[in-house]
This record gives structure tokens, sequence and C-alpha cells, in this order.
């Protein structure tokens, strides 16, 4: 199998003392061990918000703050890269999708953060997936998957086992009109889902090895995506 997984940069990193790395470069690992192919998206995180914050405050426009936020992805990502075992991964991360195709077609695996300013790594992970024509995206989040309505906000909030790409886009669409409310994926990501047919999962990634079970067995902890023709 062909997957992108999609990792927080809270997620990955939510401290600097944190153990989370070398976690998720163990599961990585043992997926490419059980015969899949990996591509990973890391994204900014905390650190991130805190430079984008503090360069705000000095006048920076929201083009610096963009290159910034990427700035961080990348250096997230070479952080993971660098506790992977260096056998099985690409040398470098990519700085595009063609880059980090070709990476994928030679076997390695890459790891790969921001792209170009005004675009998510909820984004990025999704047009990467469809850019590589992955069987499965998998976003570990700081949520164990897709509500009804943000979990934060509203506290009988329900989660869905599954959702088709349309009922997700319209999910997430609610979210985003709502005041204050945060969903777990973004609206743009949530279209190139949709217009790809992407087979995709939403979980709680603070456990990394609930991302093999969401690879590997019918059975995990979040929310299943499934392509609308499945369910026509």
């Amino acid at each position: 199998m062909r997957v992108v997984v999609s990792v927080g940069g809270s997620v990955l990193v939510p401290d600097p003392a944190t153990n989370r790395v070398d976690e998720y470069a163990t599961v990585i690992e043992g997926l490419v061990e059980s015969g899949h192919e990996v591509a990973v998206v890391v994204g900014g995180g905390g650190v991130a918000r805190e430079y984008i914050g503090a360069a705000r405050e000095v006048g920076a426009n929201e083009s610096e703050l963009d290159q910034l936020g990427i700035a961080v992805t990348r250096l997230n990502a070479k952080l993971l890269l660098a506790a992977i075992d260096e056998s099985i991964t690409a040398s470098v991360v990519p700085e595009n999708y063609e880059q980090a195709r070709t990476d994928v077609q030679r076997g390695d695996v890459t790891v790969m953060g921001g792209v170009v300013p005004a675009q998510t790594t909820d984004a990025v992970s999704a047009v990467l997936a469809e850019y590589v024509d992955a069987n499965r995206l998998v976003f570990a989040t700081s949520v164990p998957g897709v509500f009804t309505a943000d979990p934060n906000e509203v506290d009988d909030a329900e989660r869905h086992d599954e959702l088709t790409a349309s009922e997700l886009v319209d999910t997430v669409a609610s979210m985003e009109m709502t005041a204050g409310a945060s969903a777990p994926v973004d609206l743009l990501a949530t279209k190139v889902i949709q217009r790809a047919g992407l087979e995709t999962v939403v979980l709680d990634g603070a456990d990394p090895t609930r991302v093999t079970d969401a690879v590997e067995h019918d059975s995990f902890d979040g929310t299943r995506i499934v392509p609308d023709e499945e369910t026509a």
C-alpha cells in the first residue's frame, strides 16, 4: 500500500524534550518493513505559531509570515528525517511535489513540510496523496477523529466512525462557519480528498501506533472517510 501520513507539528513535537519523533520514526520504519510505501508531511505546530506571532509584532507581512511557517515545517521534517533509518529515506526534505514523487517512485520514504504560501499542512498532505496516487491518507491530529461539531465548543458533539468525502466537506464547512470552532482538517484539504477519491483516516496522533492500525488493520480508533462512489 502507498500511504501518505500527515503529522501535525504539535503532535510530532509537543515539547522540545519529547520522544514522539523517535516513536514516529519507529512506526514509519515498521510500515516500510511490512512492505508499504510511505510519504510523510509534517506541520509547524506551536513553534511555527510562536515565530509567526513574533514576526507579526515586528511588522512582517502575511506572505513573509507564510514563508516563516513553511521554514519551520521543513525544520520539523528534517528532525523526523534524521530519526528514520537513513537506508530507507530520501537524503533531503523535498521542496515541491515533483521531488517528493520522485522519492516515492524510487522507493524511498520522503518527509516534507510546507510548499507554497497560503497552503496548510492539511492541503499539502492531500495534494501529495493525490499526486503520488496514494491508496490511503492518514491525518495524525490532536483530536480523535471528525465530530458532528467542534468537541471543544460543543459538549455533546459525537464522533463519526465513517463519512463519505462529500459529508466530510459539509461537516468541515459547517465548522469553519462557526465562530471559535476548529475543524480537524481544513476545507481545501477536504475538497482535494473529495475530487481525488482518497480513502482517508483522521485520528489522534498522540499515540503513533494508531497510524500503524489505520494502515494495516480494519479496526482503528478514528474516523474513516470513503470516496463518494463507494456508497453511491
